[in-house]
């Protein structure tokens, strides 16, 4: 009786609509996490760039590894030098909360209502 209720779900596909609406809802947690993840290293980025720190420092290295490919196309076509402040950042972390908001909330969403 339950292979029979097993095999049933398996072939009206209700139960691979249910395990793609969870595996949706884990890779939108693991995107959020990512993205909050990368948010603070931006910020730890920023922070760091005031204060003139050593280029061979490993942490340095990494924050300016992580971050510089994703902001060097924004500083492009930003003006750098706009009273000495640098806005790419600033445009990078709107984006990372613009994906959060949508990507993400529509991506969970998604995997609730399968």
């Amino acid at each position: 009786m339950l292979i029979k209720i097993i095999r049933k779900i398996f072939t009206q596909g209700a139960f691979s609509m249910f395990v793609f609406g969870n595996l949706l809802i884990a890779v939108a947690k693991i995107l959020d996490i990512l993205f909050t993840f990368y948010t603070w290293i931006i910020i730890a980025q920023a922070i760091i760039s005031w204060v003139r720190p050593d280029p061979y420092n490993p942490i340095v290295r990494f924050l300016y590894a992580v971050t510089e490919p994703v902001l060097r196309p924004i500083r492009r076509h930003l003006p750098v030098n706009w009273g000495g402040f640098d806005f790419s950042p600033l445009v990078v972390l709107l984006a990372v909360i613009f994906l959060q908001e949508f990507l993400i909330k529509s991506l969970t969403q998604l995997g609730l209502r399968m």
